[in-house]
């Protein structure tokens, strides 16, 4: 639900005051909320991706199509779990070389993904974070989706008062982490047909992934 008229709380996030905010956040993602915080590319929005109710509501603050997929974000390999179904080769690939950072891998997903994250594509987003405070963020709270901190069609915010000034008093919480280092949203390739497919290219070259899919093939 919408908050109107709400008043978004800032937090500073750096090295002094991570232990307290990570507490603060899982407080938020405890309560279904939504909160937007910096990662490796631009700033994005994040809701615990295995509740439905939260996940929809970050598509309402969107104006999201319900039938475009959301991506996940993860700390480590080891929360692959639950969110990706079986991994392909291509896959662990693409991740030894180019992970962490900016490239969102499209696996199949895990069966008891909500449909408002998956779009009902029986696959799923994922990126492994290179930003090392996100990373300390998501090893306390477990996964949390990535989606860019903008409405639909709008350019993504690339620091918090970007965010404020975008979407303040529909999300509870935005993490200043300071500006993005990097302006575009990841690079997104799908690893779940026969062939590995781009399907946005970002910071990282379709050719560069090419390279690596090739070699030893």
């Amino acid at each position: 639900m919408m908050r109107a008229g709400a008043v978004t709380r800032v937090r500073k996030l750096d090295e002094t005051t991570a232990e307290v905010v990570c507490e603060e956040v899982a407080a938020v993602v405890r309560a279904g909320g939504v909160l937007a915080m910096p990662t490796d590319s631009v700033y994005g929005l994040g809701v615990n991706p295995f509740d439905e109710t939260a996940v929809r509501r970050l598509c309402a603050i969107k104006g999201r199509d319900e039938g475009k997929p959301i991506l996940v974000l993860i700390a480590d390999r080891s929360q692959l779990q639950g969110v990706v179904g079986t991994l392909p080769a291509a896959a662990a690939k693409l991740m030894d070389r180019f992970w962490p950072g900016p490239l969102t891998i499209v696996c199949p997903a895990a069966p008891a993904l909500p449909k408002a994250l998956t779009a009902g594509t029986g696959t799923i987003g994922v990126r492994l974070a290179a930003h090392p405070l996100l990373v300390r963020l998501l090893r306390h709270v477990g996964p949390l989706t990535g989606t860019s901190a903008n409405r639909s069609g709008d350019a993504p915010a690339r620091t918090a008062e970007e965010v404020e000034q975008l979407l303040g008093g529909d999300v509870d919480l935005i993490l200043d982490g300071g500006p993005s280092a990097v302006t575009a949203p990841s690079t997104v390739v799908d690893v779940t047909g026969q062939t590995v497919r781009l399907v946005r290219e970002g910071p990282i070259a379709w050719m560069a992934i090419q390279s690596v899919l090739e070699r030893g093939a």
